[in-house]
């Protein structure tokens, strides 16, 4: 993960953001490979079936956003979902940016770029993730996007440790961002 920076005042789909050499827009179901890789390479993400990435970015690439390079690889990714039960409220699954280009921002404009696109197709109240209590860098990132979108961040455990099979997994905390403004 990095920290966030500020997207431009209108983001489109696949827009360049603050630096010519990568873009930020939606996934295309080639793309799920190289976010299974991303994942994998990140260290801190619970890694999918590969299968999966493909699926999320056939199905979910409306609520999903991925960072490419000047050649198109990708090198960064959001993952998300409108909840069933809030349709105002966006999930973030998972976030990854390549380690060699952390710290440009891109984890933020990938933020920023996809409750922006969400927003500006249907009404988005909030935006939740969880996060491990060991997982700074996500910490500041979400919580800068939280003051750069005028919003409070509310925390609550979502699945304490023992809810997991496996064990040795921390505690997945809720992190609930809102009232959003765009």
């Amino acid at each position: 993960m990095t920290t966030a920076h500020t997207a431009p005042e209108h983001v489109r789909d696949a827009a360049p953001v603050s630096d010519p050499s990568w873009t930020v827009g939606r996934p295309r179901a080639g793309d799920g490979a190289q976010l299974w890789r991303l994942a994998r390479e990140s260290g801190t993400l619970d890694v999918n079936s590969s299968y999966s990435y493909l699926l999320w970015c056939r199905d979910f690439a409306d609520t999903s956003a991925v960072a490419r390079a000047e050649d198109g690889r990708p090198i960064g990714f959001v993952t998300g979902y409108l909840r069933p039960d809030a349709p105002g409220t966006l999930l973030v699954w998972q976030i990854a940016v390549d380690a060699a280009y952390r710290g440009l921002g891109i984890a933020g404009a990938l933020l920023d770029h996809l409750s922006e696109r969400v927003a500006g197709t249907r009404p988005l109240d909030a935006v939740e993730t969880t996060i491990t209590p060991d997982n700074k860098a996500s910490e500041r990132l979400f919580g800068a996007y939280a003051r750069r979108h005028g919003a409070r961040v509310s925390r609550t455990v979502l699945f304490p440790s023992a809810a997991f099979p496996a064990p040795g997994h921390e505690a997945e905390v809720l992190h609930r961002i809102a009232p959003l403004a765009f």
